[in-house]
Formats: structure tokens, C-alpha cells, sequence
């Protein structure tokens, strides 16, 4: 069974300094909506993308900033060049062209996410296109009035058989997540509070006060 992947979905690094580096994180996600929050621009994205690597990021994803196919092509091109093989996904809206453009750069070993996955055809085809990653917005999904798990599980069977893992993005809570994990979902993208959620639960910490402070009083070197 391929290992469930684990990102954080910012582009603001001191929040990403709060969590990295750990074993348990993957990679890090971005869009050019969480850029401009972070106040990155377009020069500093791949500054941005280097640092996280330096935290420990196995993989970062960045998203194209055009809307035809050759504009894609070009601009993927142009981030893929400033990275080692395999270091960057890039991130395609699942459109006719991004398709177009999608299947191309993957047929040239560079990995694709296709993002804004809203329907479960689009995920059918980022696998039949080779993608590494189709992302459908659980939030996102819920809040137009759809059940999103149900939606997710459908695209997840679409998937099986292929080399597409499901990213799944707009995760707003840990009982989200874990129905995610349920589904089994190859990757999820969180925001960094979040992981604080997930990572440092209450009782396991008053544990460990527990334990050091008997360790404390048991003395020795």
C-alpha cells in the first residue's frame, strides 16, 4: 500500500516554521490565493518553495498562474526549472486546457495536481491523464451544499487502479480529517493550525508533565 502523504497547505513561513521540521509532513501546498495572504509575490514564490525544502519538505506544490495551454506549459516550465526532478508538483485547475497542458507536462515526468476538483469526472480523468494528484475541497464542497465525504469516497473508487492519489484540501477540523483517513484518501493538505490540532493533544502532553516530574524525583545522573 503506497504511504498516505501529509501537507500543509500555507505560504506564510513562520506559520510553516511552526510545525517543520517533522517527519510525519510530506510536503507543502500553495495557490495564488494563499500568496497573496502571505504576501509573497510571483519573484518570491520560489524563495518560498526553496525554505520549505530546507525545513524538510519532501515535495512543494505551486500553481500556474495562466489559463490557456501553452501559457500553462510555459509557466510550469519556467518553476520545474529551479527545482530538482520530483521537488515540484505543479498545480493545474481542472479545465479543459489545464487538462490539455497537464497531460503533457506528465508525460514529461514532471508531477501534476489538478486542482478546483469539483466533480468526480475530473478526478476519473487527472488518473487517466497520469496525474500525481487530483485536489478536491472538502469545505468548499460542503459549504455549496454537497456531501463532500460521499463525493470524496465516489472519486476515491474512480482513482483506484491508477497512480493518482486524492490530495484533499479545505480541511476545517480533526473529526475532517479522520474521516478522510477512513476513506482512505492518499494525501490530505491541512492548514498549520491544524496540525497544532492534531499533533499536541492535551491529555498526551499532562501525561508526559507526569512522567518527568516522577523522572525528576526518581534522581540519578
Amino acid at each position: 500500500m503506497a504511504a498516505f502523504h501529509l501537507y500543509l497547505d500555507s505560504a506564510d513561513l513562520a506559520d510553516l516554521q511552526t510545525c517543520l521540521p517533522h517527519p510525519a509532513v510530506h510536503g507543502i501546498t500553495t495557490n495564488p490565493t494563499l500568496l497573496r495572504r502571505a504576501g509573497v509575490t510571483r519573484d518570491g514564490l520560489p524563495e518560498l518553495l526553496t525554505n520549505a525544502i530546507k525545513l524538510g519538505a519532501k515535495q512543494v506544490q505551486a500553481q500556474v498562474h495562466a489559463a490557456d495551454t501553452d501559457g500553462i506549459l510555459a509557466d510550469a516550465r519556467q518553476l520545474v526549472r529551479q527545482f530538482n526532478p520530483g521537488q515540484l508538483v505543479i498545480k493545474i485547475p481542472a479545465t479543459r486546457d489545464g487538462l490539455r497542458a497537464g497531460a503533457e507536462l506528465s508525460a514529461s515526468s514532471i508531477p501534476v495536481t489538478y486542482t478546483a476538483v469539483y466533480a468526480p469526472e475530473q478526478a476519473h480523468f487527472a488518473g487517466q491523464l497520469g496525474a500525481a494528484y487530483a485536489a478536491p475541497y472538502l469545505g468548499r464542497l460542503e459549504d455549496s451544499g454537497v456531501d463532500g465525504l460521499a463525493l470524496i469516497g465516489q472519486m476515491q473508487s474512480l482513482l483506484a487502479g491508477t497512480e493518482t492519489r486524492l490530495l484533499v484540501a479545505s480541511i476545517r477540523s480533526r473529526a475532517a480529517y479522520l474521516a478522510l483517513l477512513q476513506l482512505g484518501v492518499g494525501a490530505i493538505t491541512i492548514p498549520p493550525k491544524l496540525f497544532t490540532e492534531l499533533f499536541d493533544h492535551t491529555a498526551t502532553l499532562d501525561a508526559e508533565r507526569g512522567f518527568l516530574a516522577d523522572a525528576a524525583a526518581l534522581g540519578g545522573v
